[in-house]
């Protein structure tokens, strides 16, 4: 149902803006759009998700295009490329409010669990890279960097489709984190970086 109502709400989008996005956990961006998208406009979402409010008033095109976050000719450098602070927003200005340390709703899961990428478009990748924010990193309060980054793997490439699911195993972890995913989509050098807030329970 999720995933028909999506296919629903990009046909609007150019073919150049509409690929995908880690659904599962949640990015940032995806799941303000996902909690408060068919009523933005609700003054209960300042008090009930205030990062999400900060998101909406910033700029709300960063919701609404929750599927366009990539950039283009990184050749993979996105270390170099991707100035500390400006992960979750993939250094896209439009999307800067995704980068505000704060209270963002969080997905519970596992020391070992699964992401998902919805990729309307179907690129398929040559690889995912996933890190885990470091034991001890505060993402209620500092903004992410490089250095505050666990690696946890890279996977192999994955053929066109629209939903991608690959398992990660971790240890050590516990209360909130940030996942960070880096896809390079396998049609163009492009890449994607996301944040999702997760409670290792």
């Amino acid at each position: 149902m999720v995933f028909a109502m999506l296919a629903g709400t990009l046909t609007w989008a150019g073919a150049a803006q509409a690929h995908g996005t880690i659904v599962s956990p949640a990015t940032r961006a995806y799941q303000c759009w996902q909690a408060w998208g068919s009523h933005h406009t609700d003054p209960a979402m300042q008090q009930q998700d205030p990062m999400c409010y900060q998101a909406f008033q910033a700029n709300p095109d960063t919701m609404w295009n929750w599927m366009s976050a990539l950039r283009d000719g990184l050749g993979g450098q996105f270390q170099a490329k991707t100035p500390d602070g400006q992960l979750c927003s993939n250094a896209l200005s439009r999307n800067d409010s995704l980068n505000r340390p704060g209270a963002w709703k969080k997905t519970n899961i596992g020391r070992n669990f699964s992401i998902q990428l919805y990729d309307q478009a179907s690129h398929g990748a040559d690889y995912f890279k996933v890190y885990v924010s470091k034991q001890g990193f505060n993402p209620a309060t500092q903004s992410l960097g490089w250095g505050n980054l666990d690696f946890i793997t890279q996977t192999g490439r994955y053929a066109p489709a629209q939903n991608i699911t690959f398992n990660v195993s971790t240890s050590g972890y516990t209360g909130h984190h940030i996942v960070f995913v880096i896809w390079q989509a396998s049609h163009l050098d492009q890449a994607y970086m996301w944040c999702s807030d997760v409670n290792f329970s």
